[in-house]
């Protein structure tokens, strides 16, 4: 939970953790063949004999980040999209398919025409509530009517699931994708004798998408969104304390988007988001496993080679993260235990300081980290804490947690992690401490290289993050790290002013202000 994570939220908004590196320390290295595209995709090719079945994946380099106010969540929008199907997959009748989209969309436009009057009414006062169905004109009563009645036509012509059941009877297994702030990865494993197969599949989803179902499943998203977010104990505060950490910068919204961007995102603007950023020249796909890149490299060409380059470069991010001049502080109630969140602003990913604060984390997190034993074990004012690094790929962070115990203040454990940083500040970190540290990272990069779909997955990642060739240079990177390189970061990032801090009390802590009961609220 508190290590170096990349944030990848799947289609049902799981974070996992990505650490991704390679084992350059026990002479491992990776070197695929590579190949790239006229139009300007790249192939990574990874052969591994003996194993019959192959690692696949491919990598859109955008996510939540290349969004804007308005389209908030369309990134991951997309992700569920992908998998409606195209031309020949998923409908019964491509034709009146097509044909009943072109009309949703055109009602589609009506509809919002009606929708944003009564958002102006609601804004002049002159309704409570735009969503109110008694509020709604007749012609947008009429309009729902026929836009409704058109959706139960296309279900009758679509073929659920057809994509992912089509990869199962062909032997495929743990097909899935992901969306984070910086980019959207899509991965299956098929056998070895069906890679012709995925070819196939993944590039038409590319070169004839559909998006049938398109505001139906813009309301499952909305539904996912409920369910993850609005439903969860701590759902809303986490998503305000992350709005309120990013000042500036597009990591400030959720992965997921702002509510009333999901109800509102027009198929339009979608595939123009699309034809940008989903374009050849703007992804990358890996394969892992015993197969000839010779063939693959034919696959390759004949499917994948048919995809235009977009009508354009993705747009660069312009918007930065605005230099933090004082500490923010944010405190709220849930059904949870009381809880301490810290964050300092730190380093994009790859940066020359990121080393540091990875092995800084690691030496702060675990049950033999400096945090558990000093907050839970000796000074028993926690039942957890730990640490952990975010370098995402134009920014970063590093946080702090701790979960108070019964009987002990959330300001208790705030500043007993604070003590332990100013210890590090203070007192070089002892050379067993640190060695230890390097060589947990060592072993778990070994681990990670020998699954063909972590490999997959760290190449892919890799390069949407900048280059797939950092594999091969990051542990050295970490095994370089030294005791004064840690003081020095501590130094450099963890200050009051640059720091956001949330302090999560439990409800069944929230004073009652009634007169009658408590007297004068304080």
């Amino acid at each position: 939970m508190f290590e170096r994570t990349r944030r990848l939220c799947f289609t049902f908004l799981l974070a996992v953790s990505v650490p991704f590196m390679a084992d350059v320390g026990l002479g491992q290295r990776v070197t695929p063949s590579v190949h790239t595209l006229k139009n300007g995709m790249k192939f990574l090719f990874v052969p591994r004999k003996g194993d019959p079945n192959v690692s696949c994946g491919w990598i859109a380099k955008v996510g939540s980040v290349n969004e804007r106010p308005g389209v908030t969540g369309v990134a991951h929008l997309f992700e569920h999209m992908m998998f409606k199907g195209t031309h020949a997959i998923g409908t019964s009748n491509i034709q009146q398919d097509l044909k009943i989209i072109q009309r949703l969309d055109v009602l589609r436009s009506e509809i919002r025409q009606q929708e944003e009057s009564l958002l102006e009414k609601h804004r002049r006062g002159v309704i409570n509530n735009p969503k109110d169905p008694t509020s709604r004109s007749e012609q947008h009563k009429k309009l729902l009517t026929e836009f409704n009645a058109l959706l139960e036509q296309q279900r009758e012509l679509i073929i659920k699931d057809e994509f992912s059941r089509l990869y199962r009877n062909a032997g495929g297994s743990g097909m899935n994708a992901g969306t984070s702030w910086d980019y959207t990865i899509y991965f299956v494993n098929v056998p070895a004798n069906k890679i012709e197969l995925w070819f196939w599949m993944e590039s038409d989803r590319l070169a004839n998408p559909v998006f049938r179902e398109f505001y139906s499943e813009r309301d499952v998203v909305y539904e996912e969104r409920r369910m993850r977010v609005d439903s969860t104990p701590t759902g809303k505060l986490d998503e305000q304390f992350n709005a309120m950490f990013w000042q500036s910068s597009p990591y400030s919204w959720p992965v997921i988007g702002w509510p009333s961007d999901l109800e509102g995102i027009t198929r339009k603007e979608a595939l123009d988001f699309f034809s940008v950023h989903y374009a050849p020249n703007n992804l990358t796909a890996v394969l892992v496993g015993d197969f000839d890149p010779k063939h693959a490299k034919i696959f390759a060409e004949r499917y994948f080679g048919r995809l235009k380059r977009g009508p354009r470069r993705p747009e660069p991010i312009r918007t930065r993260e605005i230099n933090q001049l004082a500490e923010r502080r944010l405190a709220g109630y849930a059904e949870t235990v009381p809880t301490v969140k810290v964050r300092y602003h730190t380093v994009a990913d790859a940066h020359v300081d990121e080393p540091v604060l990875i092995v800084l984390a690691g030496i702060l997190n675990g049950r033999t980290g400096r945090l558990y034993k000093s907050l839970v074990l000796d000074q028993e004012i926690a039942t957890n804490a730990g640490a952990g690094v975010s370098g995402l790929k134009f920014d970063g962070y590093f946080s702090l947690i701790g979960v108070a115990a019964k009987g002990h203040k959330p300001r208790e454990v705030e500043e007993a992690l604070y003590a332990e940083i100013e210890g590090i500040k203070q007192t070089l970190v002892d050379a067993r401490e640190l060695q230890k540290v390097k060589n947990q990272q060592l072993a778990g990069d070994f681990r990670r290289l020998r699954s063909k779909s972590s490999l997959m997955m760290q190449l892919l990642v890799y390069d949407a993050m900048g280059s797939w060739q950092n594999i091969n240079k990051f542990s050295d990177r970490i095994q370089a790290v030294t005791r004064s390189d840690i003081q020095r970061i501590a130094k450099k990032y963890f200050h009051p002013s640059n720091r956001t801090v949330a302090i999560y009390h439990s409800q069944l802590d929230r004073i009652d202000p009634s007169p009658t009961k408590q007297g004068v609220a304080r």
